[in-house]
């Protein structure tokens, strides 16, 4: 019994599907009564594959029409394409990077049975491994005449239509059929490899090492963020998972490793949006005897060679086909200065409270638990944040929102920290780190008396990080990165199309 297929433009129903499913699980039993594999089973142990797709496109891709080769391969590959007629049938086999290959089944070469038995069994989005000789149809295509075959796995559920692209939600819920049907996504996941491999490679250039800190914490820190609480039978306690490396890493450059980096994963429960994700990968490193200004050349030097490696080019070029320039050296504007020219009047650390709030109020600007710093990042965000395209560097913020960066050597009431904005929105921060642990205990302690006012983000005092601190950790210069982000900036997608598996609800 054949499965209705359904029409080239329409998805099939649920109807359609739940019956196509009985079609698939009677072939399955009809492969386990064939007794065609050892030891029983629907399916084999594996298959005799001696080539894979891309390397027979690689060597034989430029065969001319109604070629041989007289070579003998064994390929395996998906089923995307199954026309069945007559004496001859076709299917097109799908590897996992895209590559494609065309399979021919002819009587002359596997006889009756075995030709009746590939009509009757193989289905779209089936394994199938076939052997035989490489050639080039009279149409030109690259083919397997296939001499033998085998179904390596049976696709129980109908693939959807090649055709039509999923849904932005199914792309999402179901991304490994967003990976059999759309070869963006396929790119999204080599991109996203190579620019891994290229930012381990640039720190090992630079002399970094790569280290691995907790990611279940019995204290929350290294940013103001909301943290996930969970519980650990073992030890009777709550934990956090953590929402950064920092306070680790940084005990690491006290212990001597005076070039530290890692990439793993951060944790904050908070909302998720085209930039934020609650679960998300992030790069931190730390550089003894460097400052703000030192880990900003570093910064940009990872994403300029992060660039080259996915595109081969500074441009790099987004999925919608818009060419964005990561090249040359990059701006880097005051957060104070950007912020009194784009408002219109002079704004200075100096600048009350009071005429910061009429001003916010003014522009209708929300700032809950308003204090300076949240006053200046909110209006600067308003009046400035918009008008950035190119890749910039936003200098020297306010010192009450950043409790573990050095005040400014030169300008009283702000803190020697950067953010990077590329494309609009903020890719990476960087300090140069405050490493005495007097200061530090002071700016916890602010921290703790603005959770106590209500402020879920803020942190608490870490009397483990702050020892660590008292046996001296070197004047660093410290940043952190997301790399769901830095995809975005090199590919020009959304943050969910950038995570191979995304949290969904």
């Amino acid at each position: 019994m054949a499965e209705t297929p359904p029409t080239e433009h329409d998805e099939p129903t649920a109807e359609e599907i739940s019956e196509q499913k009985s079609v698939r699980l009677a072939k399955r039993e009809r492969l386990i009564a064939s007794a065609q594999n050892p030891g029983g089973g629907a399916y084999p142990v594996t298959v005799p594959v001696t080539h894979t797709i891309p390397d027979i496109r690689a060597r034989f891709g430029e065969l001319e029409a109604d070629a041989t080769t007289g070579e003998t391969v064994g390929v395996a590959g998906r089923v995307v394409f199954l026309r069945n007629t007559g004496k001859l049938c076709f299917a097109t086999l799908q590897s996992g990077d895209g590559s494609r290959v065309q399979a021919m089944v002819s009587l002359a070469q596997v006889g009756e049975e075995s030709l009746a038995e590939w009509k009757d069994l193989v289905d779209l989005g089936d394994h199938v491994f076939v052997s035989g000789e490489v050639i080039s149809s009279r149409r030109g295509e690259l083919s397997i005449l296939v001499q033998s075959w085998q179904i390596a796995t049976k696709a129980l559920l109908p693939l959807p239509n090649l055709h039509n692209e999923l849904s932005d939600e199914n792309k999402v819920r179901s991304r490994y059929l967003d990976l059999i049907l759309r070869e963006q996504a396929r790119r999204n996941v080599i991109e996203r490899a190579t620019t891994m491999v290229s930012l381990r490679s640039t720190f090992t250039d630079l002399g970094f090492i790569e280290v691995e800190t907790p990611m279940l914490q019995t204290m929350h820190g290294g940013a103001a963020a909301r943290p996930f609480v969970t519980h650990s039978n073992a030890f009777d306690m709550e934990l956090f998972l953590r929402i950064a490396p920092e306070l680790f890493l940084k005990r690491a450059v006290v212990g001597g490793i005076d070039r530290v980096f890692e990439i793993n994963r951060n944790f904050r429960n908070e909302g998720a949006d085209s930039t934020h994700s609650p679960e998300f990968a992030m790069l931190e490193a730390y550089e003894a005897y460097g400052d703000y200004n030192s880990i900003a050349d570093i910064t940009q030097r990872l994403i300029q060679d992060a660039a080259l490696a996915v595109s081969g080019s500074h441009v790099v070029t987004w999925a919608d086909g818009t060419e964005f320039d990561l090249g040359g050296e990059w701006d880097r504007i005051s957060m104070y200065d950007s912020l009194s020219e784009a408002a219109g009047i002079p704004i200075t650390p100096q600048t009350s409270v009071e005429e910061l709030q009429a001003l916010a109020d003014r522009e209708g600007v929300e700032v809950p638990l308003a204090n300076h710093g949240k006053l200046v990042e909110e209006l600067w965000e308003h009046f400035v944040k918009g008008s950035l395209t190119k890749p910039t560097f936003v200098l020297d913020f306010p010192v009450e929102t950043s409790p573990l960066t050095r005040a400014h050597r030169s300008i009283e009431g702000v803190v020697e920290k950067w953010d990077l904005y590329i494309r609009g929105f903020e890719l990476a921060t960087g300090y140069s780190e405050l490493v005495d642990p007097v200061v530090q205990r002071e700016r916890f302690v602010e921290q703790a008396k603005q959770g106590a006012a209500g402020d879920v983000e803020a942190m608490r005092v870490d009397e483990e990080f702050l020892r660590a601190l008292e046996y001296g950790m070197p004047p660093s210069g410290g940043m952190g990165m997301g790399i769901d982000r830095l995809l975005m900036a090199l590919t020009g997608l959304g943050i969910r199309e950038t995570i191979l598996f995304p949290l969904v609800k």
